[in-house]
């Protein structure tokens, strides 16, 4: 399997071979399993004071019964405030939590190293379908090839007006433009200043990505990682694939140093 690769202005320079990798069959199921696993390491823990809502004067009569009254606690008090209110358990207004969460939960959700590795493999070939890229929303008109390999240049772009040129020739600018018409969300998101919401678009996968994050840190939903901290949340973010993908030449040589079983069993086939 071949790809060519495109210029910053977007000809075609040369055909490279694809590594092993681009083979791995589609596992959509396991790019899911992946996605939650790993997407867990990033929770934090959540507790409760261990006598929260139970600081309180709140006693139950003595004997409980034979006052015509339910036989939950009651507050004490001089007087006035909530005297008489019931409080201290978990049915009363104000009262504690029947069943808070505890720190000791278990979050942090384990994955196999092989499991992890067919997945993010899977997910790196799937972009280089155009079918499943579209099937996620992205707008990919006018683009024939994929994956979408350009040269090594492109690592050297610092300047976002730079950027916006090479965009524009990779006809890339059009699934960015489609952020634009996201609808502003109502009710408590909004209350909350939570009202926009930004999707994702491109993912830069380069090997050298510092000045080129610096370029691309002004259009909305373009990321841009480093091909060896490559991952399954970057390729499809919110479990769902797969997303617009774009490789540096020198990228795909680091692609092409990922090592799994499934990978030597298709070398050996082939």
């Amino acid at each position: 399997m071949k790809a060519h690769t495109l210029s910053l202005v977007g000809s075609k320079e040369s055909e490279i071979e694809l590594p092993p990798v681009f083979f791995t069959p589609f596992r959509k199921d396991l790019i899911h399993k992946a996605y939650v696993n790993l997407d867990s390491h990033r929770y934090q823990r959540q507790g409760r004071h261990p006598t929260a809502g139970m600081d309180v004067v709140a006693m139950s009569n003595d004997p409980p019964t034979g006052h015509g009254q339910a036989r939950i606690a009651r507050m004490r008090g001089g007087g006035g405030g909530r005297q008489g209110q019931a409080g201290g358990v978990a049915s009363a207004r104000g009262g504690r939590q029947a069943h808070p969460p505890i720190v000791e939960r278990i979050i942090y959700k384990k994955l196999n190293k092989k499991e992890n590795t067919l997945a993010l493999c899977s997910a790196i070939a799937a972009t280089a379908s155009k079918e499943l890229v579209e099937m996620r929303g992205h707008k990919v008109e006018g683009i024939e090839s994929f994956p979408i390999v350009v040269s090594d240049d492109i690592e050297s772009v610092s300047t976002a007006k730079e950027m916006k040129k090479i965009l524009d020739s990779l006809k890339l600018s059009q699934d960015i433009e489609r952020l634009s018409t996201r609808k502003a969300r109502t009710g408590k998101s909004a209350l909350r200043g939570r009202k926009t919401k930004i999707g994702k678009s491109i993912l830069f996968v380069t090997k050298n990505p510092e000045k080129l994050a610096k370029a691309c840190g002004s259009f909305s939903g373009v990321d841009v990682v480093a091909a060896n901290h490559l991952s399954v949340l970057d390729l499809a973010p919110g479990s769902h694939s797969i997303r617009l993908t774009v490789y540096s030449k020198s990228a795909i040589d680091e692609i092409a140093k990922i090592k799994s079983t499934h990978l030597e069993l298709m070398v050996n086939v082939r």
